[in-house]
C-alpha cells in the first residue's frame, strides 16, 4: 500500500483490536479447536482485566476460526497483525501488561507467520 493511501485512511476507531479465536470443531477433529482448549474463558478473562485496568481504545473480541487452531488458543492483535498463542491467565496478564499497555511484544508467546503446527 502506498504512503498516499494510508495518509488518506480515516483514523483508527480502536487503537488496538484483539481477536481471540473461539472456534469449536467436533470432538476428536485432527486440527483441534481453540474453544476446546479454553479460549472462551481466557477471552472473557482478558476482557474483564482490560476493563479493570481502564484500557481505552482497545477492543477484545471473539473471532471465528483464525486457521491456526493446532497452535491454539490463538489471538491476533491489529493494526500490527501480531499473533500469539496463549494458554493461561498468566499469559493473558503478560499480553495485557506488555503488549496492550506498553506496545512491547511477548516473545515467548509469538506465532510468527511461518509457524506451522507440528
Amino acid at each position: 500500500m502506498s504512503a498516499d493511501l494510508t495518509e488518506r485512511d480515516p483514523p483508527l476507531y480502536f487503537r488496538l483490536h484483539v481477536f481471540c479465536c473461539t472456534n469449536e470443531r467436533a470432538e476428536g477433529h485432527p486440527r483441534g479447536s481453540c474453544k476446546r482448549r479454553g479460549s472462551e474463558a481466557l477471552r472473557d478473562y482478558m476482557k474483564k482485566r482490560a476493563k479493570q485496568e481502564g484500557l481505552e481504545g482497545i477492543r477484545i473480541n471473539a473471532s471465528g476460526c483464525l486457521d491456526r487452531c493446532e497452535l491454539g488458543p490463538t489471538m491476533v492483535i491489529y493494526p500490527e497483525g501480531i499473533w500469539y498463542s496463549f494458554h493461561s491467565e498468566a499469559d493473558v496478564e503478560e499480553i495485557i501488561a506488555r503488549h496492550l499497555k506498553k506496545g512491547e511484544r511477548v516473545e515467548r508467546l509469538l506465532l510468527p507467520p511461518d509457524t506451522a503446527a507440528g
